[in-house]
């Protein structure tokens, strides 16, 4: 691992960006033959980097790459450098939120790489993509290799599974698939069911959390048993073949060895002589016996294999005898599986009638709420015309509060100059003094006199500004005062409306229970009337029998004493016997009546059944009307409590502006009257 590190660096150096830190430790902690990267970001450089890598590595087996957050340019160049390797045999991209490019990047990884035997793609988003998963499973069609594939929580559709099933049909190396947590359901389960057939290696099928009926996945786990059991039968075939062979090899080579004695012998039989000829000799009748004992075990462990080769061939048959059966068996249920089909088309049908009447019913309920909700909708619209009316009133409060605040300052202003004109008339009045003290006292007399009539003038123009706005606040309080008697009113409504609908909930409940107990009174009239004519009948057949045992009682009497008249007697029984059967006949026509009409008696419990699964339907319809109803209420309420603390909130506004005019007009009656008491002609007039 650490020459792969160092490439690693070496790499990422080339390319102009420096390495990961983190990819770098896990590196240097890695075992030999394993590279693991779980839950390490992996930026795009560093993918690109680890693709070129992978295209010689040698050494590494297994390559995990689950939840490392992998771009799709990211996992298009790992797959790319994969493409050529053929060294890893197990590889795990669980959690990297494939998509398109990414299903086409594996798809070439299948068709390419001939060495990988386990892929892991789980929570991955294969199958939102129809036409790039299609790839995918053509890929996998055409694979050869691998042996594995988890492809679980991966958006898989019925679509996705009419392709997975395709690409069972042609491949023959996959044995486990895990399609776990998917949206197969019933069409991509009969998609599978009906392609595990033709596919005879894959002997594990995980279908679990895919809304996939009970029958199907039953079908499923017999036709991968099917296989597994086909699996074993080849393995164990394969070791007995081995085996086989082995001892055929061993045969063959103790042949060849009794040959080669057989030659030596032919060649030194006529030149030796001598002793050692001799234990030569001996030496080879050993190895003849030794040989001919061996032939002899060979022989008999060759009739044992034979014998459970030929028990083979018998385990074989049964199988297929069984094959045969489960076969027929699968026929039938395929029978069953298509009346279950046409009997579910018809409920399907009647389904949708029912939803067809259920969303009429729906409509017209909508209409009504709809109506309802334009009656609020009007109301909440004057609601919201009035407050718009109390905005604007407030707005031209505000206006008129600052055309008066403006004319305060217009009042400082000319208040500030006439004080300077006021100093400059002193100044004047000062160097005059001494020549016309009693004409500037009688225009000082004259000017304090106009001033207190301004002072005056603004005091009350002051007042009755005040007494306006408070004139205009009580108005405002009245229109909220109306607003709230207006809102009490709506509750009112509101609460009445609910009423209203209670009592029509209360009236349909108790005009369906008077409609089922009159048809429940009805019917149960019917079936004591036809207890009645059951009795009735009953009585006039016993009645008929005594009278038949009667007349036979008579006719034995007859028979005893008066042989003349027996063909009277047997026209009588003959005749006897025809009324018995007619009897007979007529009994048989009562008691099929009564079938028929029991038939339709519980034909009639049957559609009262009907009837009140849709009284039931049609209450919940009414919960869910009275609840969306409430609903509706609440936000009503809510939108009432807004509204009444904007209105809080304006009247607070108002009060606040109306004391902040107070404030002003006391600080500027309090500033005039400062001005007045502190101006120098203050000093100068005379005291009243």
């Amino acid at each position: 691992m650490e020459e792969f590190r160092r490439a690693y660096s070496r790499l990422c150096k080339e390319s102009g960006t420096e390495p990961q830190e983190t990819v770098l430790q896990q590196l240097h902690q890695l075992p030999q033959g394993r590279l693991d990267l779980a839950t390490q970001s992996l930026t795009v450089d560093t993918c690109r980097a680890l693709g070129r890598l992978l295209q010689k590595e040698s050494l590494l087996t297994e390559l995990i790459l689950s939840d490392c957050m992998l771009s799709e340019e990211g996992a298009t160049l790992l797959l790319q450098g994969l493409c050529v390797n053929t060294v890893v045999r197990f590889l795990d991209l669980k959690g990297n939120n494939l998509r398109a490019a990414g299903a086409e990047a594996l798809a070439k990884l299948l068709r390419q790489n001939k060495s990988i035997q386990s892929l892991t793609l789980e929570w991955n988003n294969l199958g939102t993509w129809d036409e790039a998963f299609a790839t995918f499973c053509g890929a996998l069609a055409a694979n050869g290799a691998l042996r594995q594939l988890d492809l679980r929580n991966n958006q898989i559709n019925h679509k996705g599974a009419e392709e997975l099933a395709l690409a069972l049909k042609s491949n023959a190396s996959l044995q486990q698939l895990d399609l776990r947590w998917n949206h197969i359901g019933l069409l991509g389960g009969r998609a599978l069911v009906n392609c595990l057939p033709s596919n005879r290696t894959l002997w594990k099928l995980e279908l679990a959390g895919n809304n996939i009926p009970g029958d199907i996945l039953r079908a499923v786990e017999q036709a991968m048993d099917h296989n597994q059991d086909r699996q074993t039968v080849f393995r164990e075939s394969q070791a007995r073949a081995q085996v086989l062979s082995k001892e055929v090899r061993h045969l063959r080579e103790e042949k060849s060895k009794q040959w080669g004695m057989s030659r030596l012998w032919a060649l030194t039989g006529s030149a030796w002589l001598c002793p050692q000829f001799l234990d030569l000799m001996e030496t080879i009748d050993r190895q003849r016996e030794e040989m001919a004992r061996s032939s002899k075990a060979s022989a008999a462990r060759v009739g044992q294999l034979q014998e459970a080769l030929n028990e083979r061939h018998s385990i074989i048959n049964s199988l297929k005898a069984k094959l045969q059966m489960t076969e027929a068996a699968l026929a039938l249920s395929e029978q069953k599986a298509q009346d279950l089909g046409e009997l579910l088309a018809t409920t399907e049908q009647e389904q949708r009638s029912l939803v067809q009447r259920q969303a009429k019913e729906h409509r017209l309920e909508q209409q009504e709420a709809a109506e309802r909700e334009s009656k609020l909708l009007r109301d909440l619209s004057a609601a919201n015309e009035k407050n718009l009316l109390l905005r604007n009133q407030v707005d031209e409060l505000e206006r008129k509060v600052k055309s008066q605040q403006e004319q305060l300052f217009l009042t400082k202003t000319e208040l500030t100059n006439t004080t300077a004109e006021l100093k400059m008339r002193a100044i004047q009045a000062e160097e005059r003094l001494e020549l016309e003290k009693n004409r500037s006292r009688q225009s000082l007399e004259d000017a304090e006199h106009l001033r207190f009539k301004e002072v005056e003038h603004m005091t009350r123009h002051l007042e009755d500004s005040e007494r306006a706005m408070q004139e205009r606040v009580q108005r405002l309080e009245a229109a909220r005062l109306s607003l709230e008697e207006e809102l009490s009113r709506v509750k009112a409504a509101a609460l009445s409306e609910r009423s209203q609908a209670e009592e029509e909930l209360i009236k349909a409940k108790n005009q369906v229970r008077l409609e089922e107990q009159q048809h429940q009174a009805h019917l149960e009239e019917k079936l004591r009337l036809l207890a009645q004519a059951r009795d009735e009948a009953q009585s006039t057949c016993l009645q008929q029998k005594q009278t038949v045992a009667d007349a036979q009682v008579r006719a034995s009497q007859l028979g005893l004493q008066v042989e003349s008249l027996r063909r009277r007697l047997e026209e009588l029984q003959q005749e006897l016997s025809n009324k018995d059967q007619e009897k007979v006949a007529e009994v048989t026509r009562v008691r099929l009546e009564l079938q028929e009409q029991n038939g339709r008696l519980q034909a009639e419990l049957t559609a009262q059944e009907a009837l009140k699964e849709k009284v039931a339907a049609l209450e919940r319809q009414l919960k869910v009307i009275a609840s969306d109803h409430r609903e509706a209420l609440l936000d009503r309420e809510s939108e009432n409590a807004s509204l009444r603390e904007k209105l809080r909130l304006k009247e607070a506004e108002i009060a606040r502006i109306r004391d902040e005019e107070a404030q002003r007009a006391s600080f500027l009656q309090n500033a005039v009257l400062a001005y007045v008491q502190g101006s120098p002609l203050r000093t100068l007039s005379p005291q009243k």
